[in-house]
């Protein structure tokens, strides 16, 4: 295991009615400005909830945050927070919510371009603090240091992290995921699987403790996943996935070891150009990814293909039967596995294998992806 430091701030507060406590965890001096999206949370009812916790206090509101957050729309906010001195932001929604007001708070104060945050990895030297509620477990943003952004004009997705974004609170009700559709649902969990995989399945660092950590997380995602499709309304499968996602992203199962991520990087370039959900160019383009890296992940798929499947016989053979196992558990969801079921064509994956390598990036665990290597998993993806 490698030398690390590992702080994590973020107060949550768990359960059915939680959303009542926003009066206790809201400052009640600063005007707050409340991010959503394209207004689910007015028919499930946790707008009303948020109101109703918040009543008298000074709220002003900015909705409209799309499922990949634009960056177009989240500097009309930044324009709006500064317009109206917002001193504390409230995102109430999924992962893009959250993930578009961590680009808010820190693009209220900061000099200069904004978009530096995320082109250049100009350092946030401060942030508007910010807390959320969540209604769709998948990201973990809630509680981790990390976003992604896409900007329309130049159809590119990018993230950044700092400890300044932070979330100083999240209020994670259960109950209210009752009335999601099963896509995101579907979506949710394969989102928090591969999240775990890039970190799991790496092979620089030994990593006993994070190892089983990482594979308590995936049982219990394939466990509560398919009954939580079947059960909208079973409450203790709900719970165990709200907090299984949470777990899956917010620093302790990478504490210590060498993550691997491409899977994401390869996706958001996906996502950027495509439109798909960030779960489903996840779920097409895991599979060729590991049989493009079979040989160098050998060892940890057999590990993860015995240890959360319950696979058998050679290293070997249950390396295989990693893939196997896991294409099919997605497919049980009803995710897709390969670039050809989204049509995305054959022709265009030199200009996305352009577009990777001139990220200038470090890629994978061992940092060493080239070009060829991504033409190579995207036609293991097909």
């Amino acid at each position: 295991m490698n030398a690390f430091e590992f702080w994590n701030p973020v107060r949550v507060v768990f359960g059915v009615g939680s959303i009542a406590r926003l009066r206790e965890n809201v400052p009640a001096g600063p005007r707050v400005l409340m991010t959503y999206g394209r207004g689910s949370i007015k028919t499930n009812g946790v707008y009303a909830q948020v109101k109703k916790a918040l009543a008298g206090r000074d709220v002003i509101e900015y909705g409209g945050i799309e499922s990949n957050p634009r960056y177009e729309t989240l500097m009309e906010a930044v324009r709006l927070a500064r317009r109206e001195r917002a001193g504390f932001l409230l995102a109430v929604g999924g992962g893009s919510v959250v993930d578009g007001t961590k680009f808010i708070a820190a693009a209220i104060p900061f000099s200069g371009d904004p978009w530096d945050i995320l082109e250049k990895q100009s350092p946030v030297k401060e942030a508007v603090a910010f807390g959320c509620v969540l209604t769709l477990p998948a990201t973990a943003s809630e509680m981790n240091v990390f976003a992604v952004i896409s900007r329309e004009s130049t159809h590119e997705k990018l993230a950044f992290g700092s400890p300044k974004v932070f979330p100083a609170f999240s209020i994670l009700d259960p109950s209210v995921t009752f009335t999601l559709p099963d896509r995101q649902i579907a979506n949710g969990v394969v989102d928090a699987w591969i999240h775990v995989c890039e970190q799991y399945l790496t092979c620089l660092t030994p990593s006993t403790l994070q190892d089983r950590q990482a594979e308590a997380i995936l049982l219990t995602l394939k466990e509560v996943g398919p009954k939580t499709l079947k059960k909208p309304k079973d409450l203790e499968a709900r719970s165990a996935f709200m907090w299984a996602a949470t777990q899956a992203h917010n620093g302790h199962l990478s504490a210590g070891v060498v993550g691997d991520w491409a899977t994401h990087l390869i996706s958001h370039e996906i996502t950027a150009l495509y439109g798909l959900d960030h779960a489903q160019a996840l779920s097409a383009v895991l599979p060729g990814l590991w049989r493009h890296q079979i040989r160098r992940k050998g060892p940890k798929l057999a590990q993860y293909a015995a240890r959360v499947f319950g696979a058998t016989g050679t290293a070997a053979e249950r390396a295989k039967a990693a893939i196997a196992k896991t294409i099919a558990f997605f497919r049980s969801l009803g995710m897709k596995t390969r670039m050809a079921e989204h049509g995305i064509p054959r022709s265009d994956f030199g200009m996305i294998a352009d577009r990777m390598a001139s990220r200038g990036r470090k890629i994978g665990e061992y940092g060493d992806y080239k070009r060829k290597d991504f033409i190579e998993i995207l036609d293991a993806c097909d």
